[in-house]
């Protein structure tokens, strides 16, 4: 018998299987929707997007990645929980540490169902060679991630996660340690005070006079992305948990970014004319998916995702994406980034931004942020434990 299955029956009252036919995987990207259903502060991803990120032909995570998505039901056959098992071949490449992921974690039951299926994909992940079982990442730390641990009564920003408490408890009692803590700070412009952001600026500019803070150029936007993407990569390497997103991954992005974007917001600076740093805020369209009903633009989804869009009902940003090229790392060219960020976003509509996830980790962008009256609003955790 295989090993999934024979650690899959862990519970008497839950079975947990692969979900591998077009059914099984509706039924996977369904499952959240019927869950939440009604809740006050989960907002309904798009249906779509969520198809596109299982799909191996339309996500390029699977060009160096693999996954089994599993379902889990009751004796009635009720879906009560959904998981995935998830290699990611860029962080083996990269750390060679044995260390497989799992990603779109819900349940329904209790602990029991839980433990099952984190066994699910524990057994899977085994079967691949692999010893030590992370996450949650949807699939991976590129993507949306982490576990919402603090922060329940509000919603999550764009492309962040949303989760009951219960969950960090179900990982705890399965084993789990955690192994990163990640924090959404929150900036409202009439309670930020950028003097010291202005200062570090001053600062920057005059120990490096070539350089020039630019807006992004819409009309050569494929070369904008090559070149965040080439600084992103560069300047993440050595952060925690951090792999390289390969060209079809940020292309990817980059298309998905194109069509919500506002150029004046996503800031670039450049020392003599190169490009040496950036940063992106995005939009947070979830202020507007919250009323499009089950994640579904049609009938009437598109119609509200677009009124609400276009007529005052997105009015904050999420930066998602920061980068500084090593060579001028400790060098405080955060400082202009983030005054350029809190100041332009209110003159273009936007008078609040998140800035997420900022690594625990990352003292000089926490210290600066909460210098300016930024204010840890949500925390986000990744966890890990052995599998073999």
């Amino acid at each position: 018998m295989p090993e999934t299955t024979e650690a899959v029956r862990r519970d008497a009252g839950v079975t947990v299987r692969r979900a591998d036919s077009w059914r099984d995987r509706r039924r996977f990207v369904g499952f959240p929707y019927s869950l939440y259903e009604g809740h006050r502060y989960w907002v309904p991803p798009l249906r779509r997007d969520q198809k596109h990120t299982l799909d191996p032909e339309k996500n390029a995570f699977f060009e160096h990645g693999d996954m089994q998505l599993f379902l889990a039901e009751d004796e009635a056959g009720e879906t009560v929980g959904r998981i995935a098992g998830i290699v990611n071949g860029q962080h083996l490449e990269k750390y060679g540490d044995g260390v497989g992921f799992f990603g779109f974690f819900e349940c329904a039951g209790g602990h029991a169902a839980a433990e099952t299926l984190f066994e699910a994909a524990a057994a899977w992940l085994r079967g691949q060679g692999l010893s030590r079982m992370r996450g949650p990442a949807n699939p991976s730390l590129n993507d949306t991630a982490g576990l919402l641990v603090d922060g329940f009564d509000r919603p999550p920003a764009l492309l962040m996660p949303y989760n009951p408490p219960r969950y960090e408890d179900f990982l705890l009692e399965s084993g789990f340690e955690r192994v990163m803590t990640m924090w959404a700070y929150y900036a409202h412009y009439k309670y930020a005070d950028a003097t010291k952001l202005r200062r570090g600026t001053e600062l920057v500019y005059r120990r490096h006079p070539g350089l020039e803070l630019r807006t992004l150029d819409m009309d050569r936007f494929d070369e904008e992305a090559r070149t965040l993407r080439r600084i992103y990569n560069e300047a993440w390497k050595d952060n925690w948990g951090h792999v390289p997103m390969t060209e079809g991954e940020f292309e990817q992005l980059a298309d998905e970014m194109e069509q919500i974007i506002d150029p004046d917001v996503v800031f670039i600076l450049e020392d003599e004319g190169e490009p040496v740093a950036f940063s992106v805020a995005l939009p947070d369209l979830n202020q507007a998916l919250r009323h499009v009903t089950g994640g579904r633009l049609f009938p009437l989804g598109l119609p509200k995702l677009l009124a609400y869009s276009q007529f005052g009902g997105v009015h904050e940003l999420r930066m998602p994406l920061m980068g500084v090229l090593p060579t001028y790392r400790g060098q405080g060219l955060h400082a202009p980034l983030v005054l350029a960020t809190v100041e332009e976003g209110p003159k273009n509509g936007y008078p609040a931004c998140e800035m997420s996830w900022v690594l625990d980790t990352n003292e000089v962008l926490k210290n600066a942020l909460e210098e300016m009256g930024g204010v840890r609003d949500k925390e986000y955790a990744i966890f890990e434990r052995q599998i073999s």
